[in-house]
């Protein structure tokens, strides 16, 4: 029977504690077996409620506990690089929830410490372990679009409450950080490359500072991604897949329910007119892959899903986006290197 790693995590944040914990705990590869909060109680009930053996009134507790081999971390985004590089300083393998940074030059020092420690760094991007995106890459890779000419996307939410921590400037709030990142990850997925320009259009929260909507262009010379993130909008998700040949429209792109089918549509050029063919991806809770794929890059030298050279990446594409924003002109990612 193969090991499972175990995990500590650093904070009792609503995602970890309601999806990731549960997920990774039904996992093949993955145990819980310390929590900690900077609120020892609410440390304590979440390990009564999850069945977690040690609960901590403190992050550094957790990383100070000698049965902990890796970290999940929940944080508000900007506490995301400062715990990461603690995490690895004390020893701990680590992955960390999106964004894993606020801009490039942070991302770049974990890929620093990870290099000298010789640790696993991973950014929590959960749907590059759900099979409806492997199986719309496969669909890709085979030929069946022709060549890539266009993807769309939607992503969005209602939110305006001010204490919450995705509407405060200071934290990393806003769209993009919050939702768009998946976005620009999904695209440089699909494209398989990086774009050469972008282009943002945003509109802010006057009493927030923080971007409500961010609409975004990516030029991946003769091809093009179109997206728009929304903390203030409808709820929605969607992507399309557009090529010389056919297309690709995923349902629930980023948080599909794990107890039912994803769905993907496949229609070819010259079938406009009738129904697309529909495939199924089997129930699966993309937490738990992602638990069991990342103790398998810790335990079994298996490669990582997502290395932490795509975060950086990811990061730079943010950055000009951001600036895009500011400058109102077309930014080339990189650039300010």
């Amino acid at each position: 029977m193969s090991r499972r790693l175990k995990w500590g995590v650093l904070g009792a944040a609503k995602i970890a504690v309601n999806k990731v914990i549960p997920a990774m705990q039904r996992g093949a590869r993955s145990t819980v077996v310390a929590i900690g909060s900077r609120d020892r109680l609410k440390a304590e009930q979440a390990a009564h409620e999850l069945n977690i053996p040690r609960a901590y009134g403190s992050y550094e507790a957790v990383l100070a506990d000698p049965d902990v081999e890796a970290v999940y971390i929940p944080l508000p985004n900007h506490l995301h690089v400062p715990w990461t590089l603690r995490s690895t300083e004390a020893g701990k393998h680590v992955l960390c929830e999106k964004p894993i940074a606020l801009t490039e030059d942070q991302a770049r020092e974990l890929l620093s410490v990870r290099d000298r420690t010789g640790l696993t760094v991973q950014e929590a991007f959960m749907v590059r372990t759900h099979p409806q995106w492997t199986t719309a890459l496969d669909l890709l890779h085979s030929g069946a679009l022709g060549e890539l000419r266009a993807m769309t996307g939607v992503f969005s939410y209602f939110n305006d409450d001010g204490a919450n921590i995705r509407n405060v400037a200071a934290y990393g709030g806003g769209a993009l950080m919050d939702i768009g990142c998946y976005l620009v990850m999904t695209s440089r997925l699909m494209f398989g490359r990086d774009p050469v320009r972008v282009q943002a259009l945003v509109s802010r929260d006057p009493r927030f500072g923080t971007d409500r909507l961010t609409s975004m262009l990516l030029d991946y010379e003769g091809a093009t991604f179109a997206g728009t993130c929304a903390t203030q909008m409808a709820a929605s998700q969607h992507i399309q897949v557009s090529g010389t040949h056919g297309r690709i429209e995923i349902e629930v792109p980023f948080n599909p329910a794990p107890d039912e089918p994803a769905w993907l549509t496949f229609e070819k050029t010259g079938r406009s007119h009738e129904p697309g063919e529909r495939i199924a991806t089997a129930p699966c809770n993309q937490y738990t892959i992602q638990g069991d794929r990342f103790a398998a890059s810790v335990l079994d030298g298996v490669e990582q899903v997502y290395a932490l050279e795509e975060s950086v990446a990811n990061m730079r594409v943010i950055d000009a986006l951001v600036d895009s924003a500011r400058t109102g002109r077309w930014t080339e990612p990189g650039r300010f290197r």
